[in-house]
């Protein structure tokens, strides 16, 4: 099970770990050419120098900005060499220091110094302003020194002089093409042929020496036309711009810009991912838009044909009960807010947009599959987005979550809900159609809406709630008004999860994220008819999943509801749990979410524990026992992804 290049072409134009870089490549099975495409030529008699040292000495630097390692390590080289060693330390313990990534930290800890300010990944000039405006740092009348490299950033200078900031430069070291121009003008020479297939970028300036060689070698169209057709990999935002800037589009951008991640990354869905945009292109597809264009089926027949192949992947056999060649994985709100792809797109619109905009709900969706190799998307959306063609003002607050303004508490709000249209939800059945037609067929593709009572929790609640008791009081105190309630909801949530099927999904999910709260005699009687109900007006041979946290007492009583899949969260045994909800039903569970906050060996562990308790018993789907928080590292997720994967296929041979 494990990924890799699997012989693919891969073309690196990285110089100063350019040998570190082939053996990255080679490693995960690639076949590497790197092609070194600049250097980086000191100025050790920068006129700046003298005057930044004049500065540092007599305390007149408010703030040090530190771009690179290189250029921290040739600056104080410089200095000290004029000046001596311990002056300079002093100077700089006694100046704020801001370090935009980890190499000027690396070079700042040789001398035993810490710098004041670190700046977060992807470590970008926005990302330095970003870090003044979380700290709320004041700039004006500051002197500011910036330690360039290659060619100054006019545009992040100019941001800091319109923040007050006196700026002063320091250019310590400027780039050019290397000596020996020879590999990279063989890769151009390749690349204009079309003959590989996979270009790894870690810096921007690797983007403008490539296209001066091409220039030079006056191949600079056929280079472009090579390019479109291999995969295209930057390290991160400010190499991505770069590239978009020189017409290129970029297909995979790692959330950590590491050069090893890079090419994990890349090599994890390197196969996939090539294929996609090689037969977008083919098609005639604006390679912009590749990655929704894979596959493309129409009709009643295709259709079918399309099901009959995705009912092969490893997540429908194990709903079935069926033996897989592996455990199945994917993980709830695998595309939220611990991907930095989705905050930069959260931080453009509302969520409420972006739920409603099919080609970025699609977009999201079909990334997580191509990034993390998961065997199931689940449609990015929400359970509550139905509540507003029943007629109910829904808002979503960053600091209280979902806002319903006027709650269901009164037989008069309850009886003046609309009937529900289904075609009043087309946004998310377009985005299931589109989603659908971009996944490998062996790729399952998940619907989902909230459960009755979890929905009408929320309308009667009116918001997030600890102890439902307005939800209760309703249920306790007029049985018939709480039943009313239940059936409107039940019967517009089987009509929008038959639609849902209908657009494409493979699957559907039933979240009943707040019943926990209820005992089971109050389960059986106020929620257990209604759950029955909506999943028997589902089509049948379609699975459907039923999910809520907290429920260990409920268990048998959702074995029976019907749904062929009990999801299970992290406060039940696996093997308990399953055979408290029925032996003859799939399971899907169960990892703490807090686990994966651990390290990448921690989360290694808790997986296997999961695995051999399991112990490749068919119907196993891997999850986590609730969705992923926010703050969980990207790196533990392909891990997890990677181990659950290879560990479980391990057992079948």
């Amino acid at each position: 099970m494990k990924q890799g290049f699997n012989g693919l072409k891969v073309t690196s134009f990285e110089s100063r770990r350019c040998e570190e870089m082939k053996k990255l490549i080679s490693y995960h099975g690639g076949v590497p050419r790197v092609a070194p495409s600049m250097r980086e030529v000191p100025d050790l008699k920068s006129p700046y120098v003298a005057g930044f040292a004049d500065d540092l000495f007599s305390g007149k630097i408010d703030l040090l900005v530190l771009m690179t390692g290189v250029g921290t390590r040739i600056l104080s080289d410089i200095v000290i060499a004029e000046s001596g060693e311990k002056k300079y330390l002093d100077a700089l313990r006694a100046t704020t220091i801001l370090a935009r990534g980890p190499k000027p930290v690396a070079a700042l800890r040789k001398f035993g110094i810490r710098p004041d300010i670190t700046v977060s990944e992807p470590n970008t000039w926005r990302d330095i302003l970003s870090t003044f405006d979380q700290r709320d740092m004041l700039l004006e009348n500051l002197v500011v020194y910036v330690q360039e490299y290659g060619v100054s950033n006019e545009e992040f200078l100019a941001s800091l002089e319109k923040r007050g900031a006196d700026v002063r430069r320091i250019p310590i070291y400027r780039w050019a093409l290397p000596e020996d121009l020879g590999p990279l003008r063989d890769a151009v020479r390749s690349i204009s042929e079309e003959e590989e297939d996979c270009l790894l970028f870690t810096s921007s300036r690797q983007v403008s020496n490539l296209f001066e060689v091409a220039g030079g070698e006056e191949c600079a169209a056929d280079l472009i036309e090579g390019i479109k057709k291999a995969l295209v990999c930057s390290i991160g935002p400010t190499t991505t711009e770069t590239l978009r800037e020189n017409g290129i589009s970029v297909d995979y951008e790692p959330d950590s810009p590491k050069m090893g991640n890079l090419v994990r990354e890349v090599a994890r869905r390197s196969a996939s991912l090539l294929a996609k945009k090689r037969t977008a292109f083919q098609n005639g597809v604006d390679t912009r838009n590749w990655n929704r264009t894979q596959m493309v089926w129409s009709g009643d027949t295709a259709q079918d044909q399309r099901r009959e192949i995705t009912s092969a992947g490893a997540f429908m056999k194990s709903c079935r009960l069926e033996k897989a060649d592996y455990t199945p994985i994917w993980l709830m709100r695998q595309a939220g807010r611990f991907l930095r792809e989705y905050r930069e797109a959260r931080s453009r619109v509302s969520f409420k947009e972006f739920c409603k905009t099919p080609d970025m709900a699609s977009e999201i969706t079909l990334m997580v599959v191509d990034r993390f190799g998961v065997d199931a998307a689940i449609i990015f959306s929400d359970i509550l987005l139905i509540l507003e063609p029943l007629g109910l003002s829904l808002e979503y607050s960053s600091v209280d979550g979902p806002v319903i303004a006027k709650p269901l508490r009164t037989r008069k709000r309850i009886e003046a809900l609309r009937d529900f249209d289904p075609e009043s939800m087309d946004f998310v059945y377009e985005a299931l159609r589109i989603t659908r037609r971009a996944l490998a067929p062996e790729v399952s593709l998940i619907g989902f809406s909230g459960a009755p009572f979890t929905v009408a929790s929320y309308a009667v609640e009116g918001s997030g709630s600890k102890n439902y008791v307005n939800t209760k009081k309703l249920m306790y105190g007029d049985p018939s008004l709480w039943e009313r309630l239940m059936e409107i909801l039940t019967e517009s949530i089987s009509d929008y999860l038959c639609a849902q099927v209908d657009a494409g999904a493979d699957a559907v999910q039933i979240f009943d994220s707040w019943v926990g709260c209820l005992s089971p005699a109050d389960y059986e009687r106020f929620v257990f008819p209604h759950v029955k109900k909506l999943i028997s007006a589902l089509p049948p041979e379609v699975p459907v999943i039923l999910f809520g946290t907290g429920t260990g007492s409920l268990l048998e009583l959702m074995g029976k509801t019907g749904a062929g899949v009990i999801g299970l969260d992290w406060r039940v045994d696996i093997l308990d749990g399953w055979q408290r909800a029925g032996s003859s039903l799939a399971v899907q569970g169960n990892l703490d979410p807090v686990s994966m906050l651990s390290t990448p060996s921690h989360v290694v562990g808790e997986a296997r524990k999961i695995l051999d308790r399991v112990g490749g018993r068919p119907g196993h789907i891997f999850n986590l026992g609730h969705g992923v928080l926010p703050q969980t590292p990207v790196d533990n997720v392909l891990r997890l992804i990677d181990e659950v994967h290879e560990y479980s296929a391990l057992r079948e041979v």
